[in-house]
């Protein structure tokens, strides 16, 4: 396995088309945001080659993390994608495939605590699978929106959600880290602080969110090196550690637990 952690027709994007940035609600209906809101246009759907696709190289997997109520589409070793060369994968690095150590434990922290989110709004920032959002709908939110700069993961949060038998959300697929948002009461990110220079771009826009508009922010984060040293480490709050299971910490070189950290600027 390899990792290193608009002008657009109306119509879902076809696999031909997956480098345009798009927002999208449950059945593949594009999204623009205006203003503050998310417009929702009709008559989309997911390409059906695009689904094909996606459904022969993941599986359907509720076990071996720490959300056995939640049924997501990723890689395992029983996937042709697992041990083929990474340049055969047609598409960009498929990190959405995997459910990563941090978003695991924000997906459990939210389903064990329904309150944390209940009838308030939640951004899943780099939402991957889609697994924290699922979890935020599952646990009441009034209004969710999951973001991830990968096309592709977008379509494979479709699934996901249809898996799971949620109300739809909306899914934007672009680069918001450093623009103006709404007033969302929750912020959350999980396995964001591998690069430094991502980091450093998130520190300040996660701190400007919460002191311009009172939003919450949870990270979530097996403690890699990475975020352990950043300097926004010292503006957390441990709020809980989760034991991985085992699966997760053979994929994940050893790592044995994961946190979710509060930030408090």
């Amino acid at each position: 396995m390899w990792c290193n952690l608009c002008s657009v027709r109306v119509c879902f994007l076809r696999a031909t088309e997956v480098n345009k940035s798009f927002a999208m609600d449950f059945s593949g209906a594009m999204v623009w945001p205006i203003g503050c809101c998310y417009h929702r246009t009709p008559g989309s759907f997911l390409d059906p080659e695009m689904r094909a696709f996606l459904e022969e190289n993941t599986e359907v997997s509720s076990s071996g993390h720490l959300t056995p109520e939640i049924r997501l589409r990723l890689l395992t070793p029983r996937c042709r994608f697992w041990q083929e060369r990474a340049d055969l994968w047609p598409y960009g690095d498929p990190f959405w495939a995997i459910y990563w150590p941090g978003g695991q434990a924000l997906s459990r922290y939210i389903l064990d605590n329904p309150d944390a989110v209940r009838t308030g709004s939640v951004l899943d920032l780099g939402s991957g699978c889609g697994a924290t959002a699922i979890a935020a709908v599952m646990s009441g939110a009034s209004q969710v929106l999951a973001n991830d700069i990968d096309p592709i993961a977008g379509m494979a949060m479709v699934l996901n959600c249809e898996l799971n038998n949620v109300k739809p959300f909306p899914i934007l697929t672009k680069n918001i880290i450093d623009t103006e948002l709404d007033n969302w009461d929750l912020i959350v990110l999980g396995d964001m602080f591998y690069d430094e220079q991502l980091a450093n771009s998130l520190h300040p826009w996660l701190r400007k969110c919460s002191r311009t508009h009172g939003t919450k922010v949870l990270i979530g984060d097996p403690g890699r090196p990475q975020f352990l040293g950043h300097r926004i480490h010292g503006k957390l709050h441990k709020v809980v550690e989760y034991s991985l299971p085992e699966s997760t910490r053979q994929e994940n070189n050893g790592l044995t637990s994961s946190i979710v950290w509060s930030y408090q600027p």
